[in-house]
């Protein structure tokens, strides 16, 4: 804001919305500010300043239609709706802020860059390389390109319960006197956040505050964007656990932050020259130790993981709270917990501290000794009700991690959909019911989700893959991280390691490995997508071969999807047969 005073004093207009907001206050107190003010920093500051403690929603207007020496600040007063005020549209003509919309890809980047001149913002800039091709595009492409059974991203292919749904159109055609149609309070409709802290208050064993410790965003994508701009500066270190879901960095990054990678070990069940087995992946604590710093802002925890599977355990999670601690007062956890009702190979019991009934086999990292006051947890409504496209996630907290979040909302956006939260603050009371011969919605989800990792795994190992043993290893979310044995690298033609397929500029440093071709392969010519590893690590550990080994696999798919990716994945381990075949007749000739 103070930067926008400072930099543009000849904008066209500015929707302010203030914090107080949120708390249904509003003010019509008039102000006004000569442009040639603006143009002072300590005026601009502290206009803006004013704005921000008075709170309100301000429409500040410049145009040919106004004297260019002064902006008038048009306020209304907004109706109000339990106790929560909803903003209405300032009546006139609003000219919105005029931008630069040219569009700038990598190569635009690259090239200014090079030439010791850029035009591209800020957030481009930080991004770098990252601003290119994604494995999402490349393999995006991939499944419209060909006819595949489609195992990469993480949505379900079928509807979400009949409850949601209802709750869904009771919600969109209810005649009330405050439509669902319109604004809700900006960090969260007032049914849903009720909702929300009485099922935490459930799992972190604590009362918690709906107006205050909670704020709904659009998504859990944007519960970490928020989390993560409210909390870092440039020169801050964020801790990622190695692999990590890939948006993770760039957000950092995005936010100024630097990510510091602490390496997950895989542990295979067996090693030996005659069997590559699955096994697990686990935290070791000194690696975590050795990472810490002054500089440690935050540490990033999900678990379920994604894209392993894997549940932390409560001794490492222990750990983590030790390392939050040993870094400092700046350190917090931002839990990542989207997969919490998706545990569907629970640890043993006594790993199940501080368990609610309704999310078993999940911890609440919150949850334990002196971490509530250190944690944001982060979670959204679509992976449990299989309705990625409601996009409403949430952050759970202490009031100081809270509060910036609500502050900083309303510049991103007024609210996320008032009839999605509405619909979402319905259905949750409904998934405590019993469901389907289950006590719950939630033990159905998690038997459903048992099946189809079952149905996969059966179909994954048959073609020569090497996969976890769920009944030694606890398991959640919706992904199999396969490993890739010699029989498959066998099986790969070789000329897809040749150049004409390994340059390519979504890969990790444009070099596509062995994971890669493995999956472009499997799309092009045998029917079925999968999405590579090396996405999910440090470019540095990709370009090293770290993500060789393995793929990722959804199963949050129908069974006749699943049933038909088990039957492409035959044709994978078949080409190995043809290949030896091909080399025995070479070698008779």
């Amino acid at each position: 804001m103070i930067s926008l005073l400072n930099n543009h004093p000849a904008f066209l207009g500015l929707l302010v919305q203030s914090p107080l907001l949120c708390n249904g206050f509003i003010s019509s107190k008039p102000l006004s500010l000569p442009t040639s003010e603006l143009r002072n920093p300590e005026s601009a500051t502290l206009f803006a300043s004013s704005i921000q403690k008075d709170s309100i929603t301000t429409l500040l207007a410049l145009d040919s239609d106004v004297d260019e020496d002064e902006i008038v600040e048009t306020v209304d007063r907004a109706p109000c709706f339990d106790g929560i005020c909803e903003s209405t549209p300032v009546d006139g003509d609003v000219a919105a802020i005029l931008s630069d919309t040219n569009a700038y890809d990598q190569d635009n980047i690259q090239d200014e860059a090079s030439s010791g001149e850029s035009h591209a913002g800020e957030a481009m800039l930080r991004l770098g390389t990252m601003t290119g091709p994604t494995v999402w595009s490349e393999f995006g492409r991939l499944s419209q390109e060909y006819d595949v059974a489609n195992l990469g991203q993480g949505f379900p292919d079928w509807l979400p319960p009949d409850f949601a749904v209802e709750a869904l159109v009771s919600a969109t055609i209810d005649s009330t006197k405050q439509s669902p149609h319109q604004y809700t309070r900006t960090a969260g409709h007032p049914n849903l956040v009720k909702q929300l802290a009485r099922r935490y208050s459930k799992h972190m064993h604590r009362t918690i505050d709906p107006m205050n410790e909670v704020s709904v965003t659009v998504g859990a994508s944007q519960a970490l964007y928020l989390s993560l701009q409210t909390l870092v500066k440039p020169g801050d270190e964020v801790i990622l656990f190695e692999p990590f879901f890939d948006l993770y960095q760039n957000q950092i990054k995005l936010a100024g932050g630097t990510p510091v990678y602490v390496p997950l070990t895989f542990v295979p069940y067996c090693e030996d020259n005659e069997e590559v087995t699955g096994g697990e992946w686990i935290l070791e604590p000194e690696k975590l130790e050795q990472a810490i710093s002054p500089k440690t802002r935050a540490i990033i925890l999900n678990s379920p993981h994604n894209p392993t599977g894997k549940v932390f355990n409560v001794s490492e999670m222990q750990h983590i709270a030790n390392s939050v601690i040993a870094a400092g007062p700046q350190c917090v956890v931002i839990s990542d917990e989207v997969y919490k009702y998706i545990v569907h190979s629970s640890p043993p019991k006594d790993e199940l501290l501080g368990v609610g009934n309704s999310c078993p086999g999940h911890v609440h990292f919150a949850s334990l000794p002196g971490m509530w006051d250190r944690t944001i947890t982060v979670s959204s409504a679509g992976k449990t009700f299989s309705a990625t496209g409601w996009q409403v996630g949430w952050c759970i907290g202490p009031s100081n991690l809270i509060s910036p979040i609500h502050q900083l909302l309303p510049y991103v956006q007024f609210c996320a959909s008032t009839v999605i939260q509405e619909a979402l603050a319905r259905t949750l009371p409904k998934a405590d019911e019993p469901y389907e011969g289950y006590d719950s919605y939630y033990e159905y989800l998690n038997s459903k989700y048992r099946r189809k990792r079952d149905l996969l795994g059966k179909g994954l190992k048959e073609a020569g893959f090497a996969i976890p043993d769920y009944d030694r290893t606890p398991g959640g979310g919706f992904f199999i991280f396969a490993r890739i044995t010699p029989e498959l690298r066998r099986a790969l033609p070789a000329e897809r390691m040749g150049p004409e397929y390994t340059k390519n500029p979504a890969a990790p440093g444009g070099e596509a490995r062995l994971d890669w071709a493995l999956c472009q392969w499997m799309a092009e010519e045998k029917g079925v997508l999968c999405i590579p590893s090396s996405p999910f690590f440090s470019r540095e550990k990709a370009m090293e071969g770290a993500s060789d080994e393995f793929i990722r696999v959804a199963f949050c798919k129908t069974d006749e999807t699943i049933e038909s990716a088990a039957k492409a994945l035959m044709g994978v381990r078949s080409n190995e047969a043809l290949i030896g075949s091909a080399l025995v007749e070479a070698n008779v000739e």
